[in-house]
Order: C-alpha cells, then sequence, then structure tokens
C-alpha cells in the first residue's frame, strides 16, 4: 500500500543456519521480530517498526517423489524454478518441496507446465510460497489446505528445527494455527505439496465458468485454468508492483447453511461450494455504493470493489478511516461484520 515508516532492522535469510542467528540478534537487543514474505498483503503503520524485519530468501524447488533436487535459486525475490531430471509419469501424487522464499506463481507455473494439478486456480497470487500456509490462501475454489502436506520450521519456542504436519496446522478459511493461536512462533522454512496428475473437478468456480462461457474455452487442464486464471485477476486486480495495493483488502464473508438460506432468500448471491458458503464482500462494498469512489485517498477498484488502491493517501490514517467508512456501511446495510485480509506490522 506504500504505506508506513521504517523498520529499525531488516535480516535476510538465505540458509537455514541464519534463522537462529537473526533470532538471537533480536533476543539479545530486545527486539520485536516480525517475519515479513512479499510484502503485498502487508501494511505498515506510520510510524515504522522498532524491531527486526526477517524475510525469508531461501529459494528452490525439488521433487521428492524422484529426488530430484532443484537447481540452487537466486536468493532474491523472484526466483526461477529450475529442475533436473525427469518427471514422474505414473498418477500418483507427486510430492514438490518447495523453499519458503520462492516466489509463489513461480511454483504454480512449475506445476502447471508439468500438468499437476491442486494449485492452478492460485495463479498470480502475489507473495512467497513460505507464507502460502501462514493464512492459508485460497481462489476460485482451491486453497494451500487441499494440496499441503508438511512444512519444515524453525521453532522459536524451542529453538529448534521440526516438522509440522497438515493436521498440525488447524486450517480454515485464511487461517490456520501460524497466524492465530501460535502467531510468530513459527519461522516457515519450506512447504511440501501433493499434486496429481490432471484436471480440476467441473463445476468451476463461477468467475471461471462465466470466463469460459464468454470465451468458449476448452482447454481445461492446469495450463489452461491458470491461463483464464491469469486473465481474470489481470482484468479485474492491480498488480502491486506497480499500482499500492493489498490485492482482496477484506475476507469473504463465510455463514452456516441457515444463515445461507435466509440470505438467499433476500435476494443475495450466496457461493457454495466444499470450503462452505460464502458471499462475495466485494459484492457487498459495491451495492453499498462503494464501487469506484475515492476515500481518504484511497480508491476502490471500480472492477473490484473487494480491492483497496492508495491513490493519494498519505498516512496509515488515511487507510484506517477509508476502512472504517466501508466497514460501517456495510455493516448498516446488510448487518455483515467485514474483516481485513492484510496484516498489519505493528510493535
Amino acid at each position: 500500500m506504500r504505506l508506513g515508516g521504517p523498520a529499525r532492522y531488516v535480516i535476510e535469510i538465505e540458509k537455514p543456519d541464519d534463522i537462529p542467528k537473526a533470532y538471537n540478534f533480536a533476543h539479545k537487543n530486545n527486539l520485536p521480530v516480525f517475519i515479513l514474505g512479499y510484502g503485498a498483503n502487508t501494511i505498515g503503520h506510520d510510524e515504522g517498526f522498532e524491531g527486526v524485519i526477517i524475510i525469508n530468501r531461501m529459494c528452490g524447488i525439488e521433487l521428492l517423489s524422484e529426488g530430484v533436487a532443484a537447481l540452487e535459486g537466486d536468493p532474491k525475490m523472484f526466483c526461477e524454478a529450475k529442475i533436473l531430471g525427469r518427471e514422474k509419469s505414473r498418477q500418483d501424487p507427486l510430492h514438490i518441496k518447495i523453499m519458503g522464499g520462492e516466489y509463489w506463481d513461480n511454483v504454480v507455473a512449475f506445476a502447471c507446465e508439468r500438468g499437476l494439478t491442486g494449485i492452478e486456480a492460485l495463479s498470480k497470487i502475489p507473495g512467497l510460497a513460505g507464507a502460502a500456509p501462514v493464512q492459508n490462501i485460497g481462489a476460485y475454489g482451491q486453497e494451500i489446505a487441499d494440496t499441503l502436506v508438511e512444512i519444515e520450521v524453525y521453532d522459536t519456542a524451542t529453538n529448534t528445527f521440526k516438522t509440522l504436519q497438515k493436521s498440525d496446522l488447524h486450517f480454515s478459511y485464511r487461517k490456520s494455527l501460524l497466524n492465530t493461536t501460535e502467531k510468530g512462533r513459527y519461522f516457515v522454512i519450506s512447504i511440501t505439496l501433493a499434486l496429481k496428475k490432471g484436471q480440476m473437478p467441473r463445476p468451476f468456480y463461477n468467475s471461471i465458468e462465466r470466463y469460459i462461457a464468454e470465451n468458449n474455452c476448452t482447454d481445461f487442464t492446469p495450463q489452461g485454468i491458470r491461463e483464464i486464471v491469469s486473465k481474470i485477476r489481470a482484468d479485474k486486480l492491480p498488480d502491486p508492483l506497480t499500482t499500492p495495493s493489498a490485492g482482496s483488502f477484506f475476507k469473504n464473508i463465510y455463514l452456516n447453511d441457515e444463515e445461507a438460506r435466509l440470505a438467499e432468500q433476500k435476494g443475495y448471491p450466496v457461493y457454495r461450494g466444499h470450503d462452505g458458503n460464502k458471499i462475495n464482500s466485494g459484492w457487498l462494498i459495491e451495492q453499498a455504493g462503494f464501487k469506484g469512489a475515492l476515500l481518504h485517498g484511497i480508491r476502490v477498484n471500480d472492477k473490484a470493489a473487494l480491492v483497496l488502491i492508495n491513490e493519494s493517501a498519505k498516512s496509515y490514517q488515511d487507510l484506517a478511516s477509508a476502512r472504517s467508512e466501508i466497514v460501517n456501511k456495510v455493516y448498516d446495510k446488510f448487518g455483515y461484520r467485514l474483516e481485513q485480509e492484510p496484516e498489519e506490522i505493528t510493535t
């Protein structure tokens, strides 16, 4: 969002041995720690961060099912996903290990190029692989919990390296152990996914089905779905590299079956998927009259009202004021309380 002040210290992690050193430095100097990924889903405060920000720069992809290691990645924000050897040709799941500093969309491209399904709908989500399980990233009917097997972490409570299984992470919508009960405890070194040859089952998410119908698409391979999702996102969502935005600013509204029934009786569009019943918060914001509006320097995207863009805001308070106006009006009109998705950097 291009808001917030400076951090006192920033430490970049290029190998696992760097992790305890970084935490020891913070501990000796009595400083708080914030783990930052790509930063696209993070908002800073005006006073900055009087502590240590740790960034994961460990990159690489490995096909565990074949025992083939990726070439070492360049320890920078964008890392090339390269691989040696042959792919697995059977229908069994392929277990893929990804270092936490790998750029997430490289991972999706890597999988789709090999005809592997499971994460193709997560194309073009800005961020690093290590952040994917933290908030259980999801889009267009898929989420990381669907394919995640385990993660390697550094446990700051015991100062040890360990492996956490999927069942340990208590996944739910945009939540996991990592951003709730044990927030800040674990530094994610790598994640392991189980993907398969094949295609996403139909029906697809509404936005994908609509695009298919409007454009007469016939390619539903992982690569085909990736291209469709990429085009949908490019049309609706600004690139955070060029436009100050945190992507989807509010979480969607999840409803139980009775709440969904009542919402449908009122004419609200309820999406019923394998992950539950939900109303798109962007629809609520649009119906509340905010689509395209400029509030305190924050523009509500005219193509996807769920997205807020920093057009001329100068402070965190500008964003907070815009957020409050949107949240309060949606609540007054519909009775649903919007919840912010991006995390905030606070001491």
